[in-house]
């Protein structure tokens, strides 16, 4: 679903690698936490990512990259992921949430938007079928490729593509010992904020989220029922 794709999911991939070496290049604007002295909340995080991938449930499981990092801005709620699955989570957004079911259901849509390869579908749209041509046949002027990837990171999701991702999440949570609504959770905390927060400017509301999430978990029967508030706490205290 979500429209036609010129890309391969190797060009995901490489897409991905591009997008996660231009942010290690701009520690100003993606602080990234070091792995060092920050083992335990990077180890927690990644259990939580195993967990959604370990579902079966997760296209390119095997193929893409996984790879997770955690960005020191407390201001920001947020996470994204690049094509090819780059993973990034701010901590304003891990400080916001109340337990890991949330957090895992935050996770588990963007884990859908780069499953589901929606960037690349999305930039199939915005871009046009003949640039699009002169970068997947390698033909494309230098620097078009770096260009197209710089725009990844700020690209605006369709609706459809936020109420599949959303789905997915329901989808993946529903496999674990979550519970399955757990983005639930997060979107109507989100409502309460009296500005928008950064995640809704490229993932916009299409409407009934919150409804339609619980409504899928009801209707897969999901029987997980874990938060696991007090971890999800002590991780919290320590970023």
């Amino acid at each position: 679903g979500g429209g036609f794709n010129l890309f391969t999911p190797e060009q995901d991939i490489q897409l991905g690698q591009q997008v996660a070496q231009q942010i290690a290049d701009d520690p100003a604007q993606f602080p990234v936490l070091p792995e060092k002295g920050n083992e335990e909340a990077y180890a927690y995080i990644r259990k939580i990512r195993d967990k959604i991938l370990n579902t079966g449930n997760v296209a390119f499981k095997d193929q893409f990259a996984w790879e997770v990092k955690i960005i020191k801005d407390d201001e920001t709620l947020n996470a994204f992921c690049t094509p090819g699955g780059h993973i990034y989570v701010y901590t304003g957004l891990i400080k916001f949430l109340d337990s890991e079911d949330q957090l895992a259901g935050v996770m588990g849509h963007e884990i859908a938007h780069a499953a589901q390869r929606h960037s690349t579908r999305q930039m199939t749209k915005i871009y046009g079928l003949s640039a699009l041509a002169s970068i997947a046949t390698g033909s494309a002027e230098p620097g078009m490729l770096e260009q197209v990837a710089l725009g990844l990171i700020n690209l605006k999701f369709s609706r459809t593509h936020e109420t599949e991702a959303d789905t997915y999440s329901v989808i993946y949570l529903c496999g674990t010992d979550y519970h399955a609504n757990g983005a639930a959770g997060f979107f109507r905390k989100m409502e309460g904020q009296p500005t928008p927060p950064e995640f809704l400017s490229t993932h916009p509301n299409p409407g009934n989220r919150v409804e339609n999430i619980d409504a899928k978990a009801k209707e897969m029967n999901c029987r997980g029922t874990k938060s696991y508030d007090a971890e999800y706490q002590r991780i919290k205290s320590k970023l």
